[in-house]
């Protein structure tokens, strides 16, 4: 859930613990505006402090190299004082943020500013008279003071403020504003090696927060020494213990999702099942047929009759569908491997498969061997890793080239590891592109990706893209000269939220370009969802995908969802971006009639793959014809169709029944049941509760 694509937002958890400013399109960090006023501008580099000399310093760093640095200080009048200044591959960080602690190290004041990878980082806490007030991003509000307070943003290496209450408070744990209670447990040792010599440190985990367990480590004094992820931030000098902490926590993750696992894959969950009486989503003939039985043995469809016509066999699970509807695996087609509570929360949705368009060829390696053994719930995976030039602007975690030779090794390379496709970004040299393309398809890979800056769409696909990821990147062949060229930076967003809302769809240029995709069967994933939330938000109440998963995630999350758009361009307004918005949909149902290809996927949390559905439907599909995007066409791309993707007579037993009829209503999909994985039938309820989920979705 916090691995994704554009460099563009801090994931949905907040800075405050843990949001890293990983590759992710999550969470739109823009501060909390009455629509009907002009936006707050960030205060600029200039005027936030400076950080003196004595400073402690830390390096935000990924296995890319080094992004930015943090300090920490402590001002004359008493406040703890924090600095962050980054740049991520065109986007900027530049932020300060002050907090006053009471004697218990609950704060009293905090004050957050500057400009983050979205927008005004401005966010503010105080107490007075026994009441604690705040307003951020995403919400205001006041309560009775005495808790601590969890930032929405803010620079991560002030968490140590939280960890030392915890730490204080031992296993009472510390409650926390504005809801919630956090505990911290101890595991591990580690020693690391730094300026100071050898420094042993405790991997801890912190609990309440988010739905899962996070991670983070403690020195010898138990306090907050770094926080490892796939961007992390560590002290100045430690830059090294990077990767090595980051393999000691996964470790310690692997083996608590083991156990979970175990309680899944039971003789019983591989019984033999009989769905009667249910509404079945044909896929192949994109059909909702009403009255019918499904039965599963071995881990495949045996039969398919009218509803109790089947008979099943000893010792087999029978479930009755009355009310429900039985509907093939879903797949999200943009769906990067996340941590493995992440997975096994898709699980839970229902997503039984799914395309990772983006993930390090050795963390591909560990989670599908580990799924194959047993260890790990989560769907079948079709994996991408992607090429970028090496260059500042380069993707985190991509195989990095600097010549044609250096791409074809990539490509070799990612063949040799058992994936499915390559994936070029978007500061790849062009002209590497069809040499590279070539070589993928000689080797029998998928070829798709990013447009790489200067280059357009259709240049792209002539030079042997099979598939167009993310919408905006079809969009670029209308875009101007200026913002294609910039394509590897935030003009990839800000280009078309700008410009995209004047662009006639059924002129020459598009209208020719529509029809030479459909032509070449092009591949579209329009991750229309990131759209949305980005274009037309204004913050203050939750986004559609987000909306049914209040309440039952985190209440940290919850302030998250409601977190506005990206912020505004001088000279343009939110209607701008959703006018813009309006004709990405619009582009959407050009493509459909025309018979270009689409693939349902997020580049998100994986739950908001119902609403990128609901989007499909706005655009003019049916219910039928959504689903399938998300069902039998990915598994057409991946060439898994004739074993997966839809319910049939001897196919694998994928399957996911919810609760409700969802030929009427898409939404039923985000009530599921029970889910079926390879055979192995699971209770979504106990799923979701096993991934830290308090219920299911409204």
């Amino acid at each position: 859930m916090r691995r994704a694509v554009f460099a563009l937002m801090i994931a949905a958890a907040p800075a405050a613990l843990l949001a890293h400013p990983s590759d992710g399109m999550h969470g739109p960090v823009a501060f909390a505006q009455d629509p009907q006023k002009a936006p707050s501008k960030p205060v600029p580099k200039e005027q936030l402090l400076v950080p003196p000399a004595e400073a402690a310093r830390f390096t935000v760093v990924s296995d890319a190299g080094t992004h930015g640095q943090q300090w920490r200080w402590t001002l004359p009048d008493g406040r703890i004082a924090y600095r962050y200044s980054q740049e991520l591959r065109g986007w900027i960080t530049e932020t300060d943020q002050t907090v006053r602690l009471d004697p218990a190290g609950n704060p009293l004041d905090v004050e957050i500013r500057g400009v983050t990878l979205a927008g005004d980082a401005a966010e503010r806490f105080s107490t007075a008279n026994g009441t604690a007030s705040w307003q951020s991003a995403s919400d205001s509000g006041s309560a009775l003071a005495g808790a601590f307070y969890l930032p929405s943003g803010g620079i991560d290496m002030s968490n140590e403020l939280l960890i030392a209450r915890l730490v204080a408070a031992g296993d009472r744990g510390t409650d926390l504003l504005p809801s919630g209670k956090a505990t911290l447990t101890l595991g591990r040792t580690m020693q690391v090696t730094g300026p100071g010599g050898p420094k042993t440190v405790h991997l801890a985990w912190v609990r309440g927060i988010l739905s899962s367990p996070i991670p983070v480590w403690l020195d010898e004094n138990r306090r907050l020494f770094a926080m490892v992820d796939s961007i992390s931030v560590v002290p100045a000098g430690y830059e090294s213990a990077h990767k090595l902490l980051r393999a000691a926590q996964e470790e310690a993750t692997a083996a608590e999702i083991r156990n979970v696992a175990a309680r899944f894959l039971t003789a019983e969950a591989k019984a033999p099942v009989l769905f009667d009486n249910v509404q079945l989503f044909d896929a192949d003939q994109g059909q909702f047929l009403k009255g019918r039985a499904v039965l599963a043995v071995n881990g495949r469809i045996q039969a398919i009759g009218a509803a109790g016509s089947l008979k099943a066999p000893a010792g087999a699970r029978r479930i009755d569908g009355k009310g429900n509807t039985l509907v093939p695996g879903i797949w999200d087609a943009h769906m990067h491997i996340g941590d493995d509570w992440a997975v096994l929360a898709n699980l839970a949705g229902g997503m039984t498969s799914f395309r990772s368009p983006g993930t390090e060829i050795a963390r591909a390696a560990d989670a599908t061997s580990r799924r194959k053994s047993g260890a790990l719930l989560m769907g079948e995976p079709f994996i991408s890793a992607i090429i970028d030039k090496k260059d500042p602007l380069a993707a985190q975690g991509s195989e990095v080239v600097s010549s044609e030779a250096e791409a074809i090794a990539a490509v070799r390379r990612i063949k040799d590891a058992g994936l499915w496709g390559a994936k070029f970004y978007t500061s790849m040299n062009p002209a590497w592109i069809a040499p590279a393309a070539a070589e993928a398809h000689r080797l029998g890979l998928h070829v798709h990706g990013h447009v790489p800056a200067t280059m357009k769409p259709s240049q792209a696909v002539a030079a042997g893209y099979d598939e167009l990821t993310h919408l905006n990147f079809v969009v670029m062949e209308a875009m101007p000269k200026d913002v294609l060229d910039r394509a590897n930076t935030r003009q990839r967003m800000e280009g078309p939220a700008k410009f995209f809302k004047d662009v006639d769809l059924d002129a020459p240029l598009m209208k020719g370009f529509i029809a030479d995709l459909a032509r070449r069967k092009t591949v579209v994933d329009p991750t229309i969802v990131i759209f949305e939330s980005f274009l037309t938000q204004d913050g203050g109440k939750p986004h559609p995908a987000y909306a049914p998963y209040m309440g039952i995630i985190s209440p940290v999350l919850d302030r998250s969802f409601r977190r506005g758009g990206y912020p505004l361009v001088e000279g343009y307004t939110r209607e701008d971006y959703r006018k813009s918005y309006a004709n990405m949909v619009a582009l959407i149902s050009r493509l459909h009639k025309a018979g270009v290809p689409i693939v349902a996927g997020t580049d998100g949390f994986g739950v908001e793959i119902i609403r990128e559905l609901e989007i499909y439907r706005q655009a003019g599909m049916t219910n039928a014809e959504a689903l399938q995007s998300a069902t039998i066409v990915p598994a057409r791309v991946v060439g898994a169709d004739k074993r997966t993707g839809s319910i049939a007579v001897g196919k694998e037993a994928d399957m996911v029944l919810v609760d409700g009829d969802v030929s009427a209503d898409l939404g039923a999909l985000r009530r599921t049941l029970t889910v079926v994985s390879d055979g192995v039938v699971m209770d979504a309820d106990a799923l979701r509760t096993a991934a830290g989920y308090s219920g299911r979705p409204k």
